[in-house]
């Protein structure tokens, strides 16, 4: 008989492995053909980065060729470009990177959109998308880059205007992450969840630090309150019965992934849900 603790490890690191297509996705991210794979690439004098030339030559790598050959087209557009134009070229392939859950080059692109147009919107956007990168990739080398540009993203936001709610969740989402104290962070997500108590995201980045610091029953009565009051979705479901198969209540957790598997309607998910099901059954 696995020890809690024993428990503990094996569910958290099943959150691991389906954070990137569970975690602050749409539906229609759940899941992805391929993961994000890139190498690191020193971009600033102290600081590990990933350029842009790279991100776009390692995931062209992992779409058709001529849908390869139709970036490399824009790209050049890109380039070429100037001022307005430019970051209008950059609006355009961050876009079509999106629509092949490609986080890491559109991320990079909404990056740029920000320097040409600095705006509040545009460095959240960008911030929300090197998050999604973040969650997406395994890589070891960039994923700490991935963090480290959304965090950046996110202090230009902040600097904008130090009241929005939706720079504050993810500058607190980094900093819990590992950019900062991680109480700090925290204080930051309690903050907007007192102004905003229906904020998605911070609810849903709550319970999952709950989760991962082994406080199950705030994670069961955060995700509950989500569900109840603000959103189900499959990932606050699954997150769900992860707290409830830690605490031992293998009916509860049962019910909750089903209900996560009734939501995505997804092959992948439902495979891993249908396993973890039996084994609660036993």
């Amino acid at each position: 008989m696995k020890s809690p603790r024993t428990t503990q490890i094996v569910i958290i690191a099943g959150i691991v492995l389906l954070v990137g297509f569970l975690f602050s996705q749409d539906i229609k991210g759940l899941v992805k053909p391929k993961d994000d794979a890139t190498v690191g690439m020193p971009q600033e004098a102290a600081t590990p980065g990933v350029s842009l030339a790279e991100a776009s030559a390692t995931a062209k790598n992992l779409i058709s060729n001529a849908a390869a050959k139709e970036f490399t087209s824009l790209e050049s557009a890109f380039q070429k470009a100037q001022g307005e134009e430019k970051a209008n070229q950059a609006k355009v392939l961050a876009q079509k990177w999106d629509d092949l859950e490609q986080a890491i080059p559109s991320a990079l692109y909404l990056e740029e959109v920000a320097k040409e147009q600095s705006s509040l919107q545009n460095w959240v956007k960008a911030g929300d998308r090197f998050l999604k990168a973040f969650d997406n990739t395994q890589d070891s080398l960039v994923k700490p880059a991935m963090l480290q540009k959304a965090n950046q993203a996110f202090t230009k936001a902040v600097a904008i205007d130090s009241t929005d709610l939706d720079a504050k969740t993810g500058m607190g989402i980094t900093v819990v992450n590992g950019m900062g104290a991680p109480m700090e962070g925290i204080a930051m997500l309690l903050d907007v969840v007192k102004k905003d108590p229906k904020n998605f995201k911070a609810n849903m980045n709550l319970g999952l630090f709950a989760i991962k610091s082994g406080q199950f029953d705030k994670a069961i009565t955060r995700f509950e309150d989500l569900i109840k009051n603000i959103k189900a979705t499959p990932d606050a479901y699954f997150y769900l019965a992860t707290a409830y198969e830690n605490l031992g209540k293998n009916q509860e957790a049962i019910d909750a992934y089903l209900q996560s598997k009734k939501l995505a309607a997804n092959p992948t998910l439902s495979g891993f849900i249908d396993k973890k099901v039996a084994e609660l059954k036993k």
